[in-house]
Formats: structure tokens, C-alpha cells, sequence
């Protein structure tokens, strides 16, 4: 009698464990408590904030340097989708109050992390994490979706061409909405149109080699965004 007691509450424990996360799907209180201590910008602060997923989070757990010292707010949440993204959004981006932010999205779509999705449905959810981002006076930077020939995940997936016919959409819609479009991509890809391992061993999430080679191109758009 006391086992099966045990069983059940270990099991009721459990559905409350994900029942509480499921309810919050965006992961809203990822950044609560970050976000409750940063203070408005000063006066002539130049804040950017990175919105994205593991490819975001791992650039400041790898390449901490970078982040260092800079008006730079990054807010990576591994897994995540552009629907996700596009919830905490207001939360994660616009309430911080940068001059500019930095989106890179979209593979973990194409993954299917959280279901299907078609390219027009990621085109739609960055654009509107743009949409808001422009309502609300902050300058945008459209990130290319970085090469990956296969998901060491999702290995019956098949992104590269998926990936560049997404890369073309979001460049269309940088060009006509005024926005920057930054080009990983072009810089990272190799034969297949896939991440070689010495910038990404798990051919998806960069090394310090290919985030070395991210860094310059961000601050260069960065600097361009300051100036429109």
C-alpha cells in the first residue's frame, strides 16, 4: 500500500512539473528576474539586445569576451522556436529598451521543435518580432538562419535548401522594410550549404572558431544600424 502511495504521488509531482511548464510554453520566466534588475539605458548608451536560441546563449557562455564591458543584452533561450520568440518578445526585448536588436531564428523551426512549421509561418513570426521592434523605435538586424546540413536530433531532417530559401525571404523582407540583413550565412557555409566542424563540431552550434567569425560582422551591422 505505502509503494503504490509513493508511485502516485511521484506521479502526481511529476504532472505538476509539466503542466507548470507547459503553461508557460514561451519560457516568459526565463528572464523575469534578469530583466527586473537592468535599469533604463543612460542617456547615450547604445543597447543591443540578442534575441535568439542556443546559437544566441552559447555565444556568451563561449565567447564571453565579446559580451564584456558592452551595452549588450543577450537574452538566448536553447530550443527555442520563432513562436516562442515572438511571445516574449515585448518581455525580453522591447522593455529593455535598446536602440537595436539582433534576431537569429529559425533552425529549430525547421527542426520541428515545436511542431510543424512551414517557411511562410517562420517568415511571419520574424517579421513580426520586427514589426513590434520598429512600433516601438528600435532599429532591426534580420540574422541569416546559419547552415546546417543535418540535426544531430533530427536526423531525418533535411535543412540546408530549406534553410536558404528561408535566408532569401527574410533578406526580400530586410530590403523592403528597412532593416539590416546580416549574412552569416555566405561567411560559414561550406560545399553542402552546411556548417564545416571547425566552426561547429556538432555541425549547428558554433565554436569559438565560428562565433570569431560571427563577431565582426554583428559589430559591422551594429554600427550601421546606430546610424539610420
Amino acid at each position: 500500500m505505502k509503494k503504490i502511495s509513493k508511485i502516485i504521488f511521484v506521479m502526481l509531482a511529476f504532472l505538476g512539473i509539466f503542466k507548470s511548464t507547459a503553461q508557460d510554453w514561451p519560457d516568459l520566466q526565463h528572464f523575469q528576474k534578469e530583466n527586473a534588475s537592468i535599469t533604463a539605458p543612460l542617456e547615450n548608451e547604445n543597447r543591443v539586445v540578442f534575441m535568439g536560441n542556443s546559437i544566441t546563449i552559447g555565444w556568451l557562455h563561449k565567447r564571453p569576451d565579446f559580451f564584456k564591458n558592452k551595452p549588450y543584452i543577450n537574452r538566448g533561450i536553447s530550443g527555442q522556436t520563432t513562436p516562442q520568440m515572438l511571445i516574449r518578445f515585448r518581455q525580453d526585448v522591447v522593455a529593455l529598451q535598446p536602440k537595436v536588436v539582433v534576431i537569429l531564428a529559425g533552425t529549430n523551426d525547421i527542426a520541428g521543435n515545436t511542431g510543424p512549421s512551414s517557411l511562410n509561418m517562420i517568415a511571419d513570426n520574424i517579421k513580426g518580432m520586427a514589426e513590434i521592434a520598429k512600433a516601438n523605435g528600435i532599429k532591426v538586424i534580420l540574422s541569416s538562419t546559419l547552415p546546417a546540413f543535418k540535426y544531430p536530433w533530427k536526423p531525418d531532417v533535411k535543412p540546408a535548401e530549406k534553410i536558404m530559401i528561408l535566408n532569401k525571404m527574410i533578406k526580400e523582407y530586410a530590403s523592403k522594410n528597412n532593416c539590416i540583413y546580416l549574412d552569416y550565412f555566405s561567411a560559414m557555409a561550406d560545399e553542402r550549404n552546411g556548417l564545416p566542424k571547425k566552426y561547429a563540431k556538432d555541425e549547428v552550434h558554433p565554436t569559438e572558431e565560428g562565433y570569431a567569425v560571427m563577431e565582426p560582422l554583428v559589430e559591422k551591422a551594429i554600427e550601421e544600424a546606430l546610424k539610420k
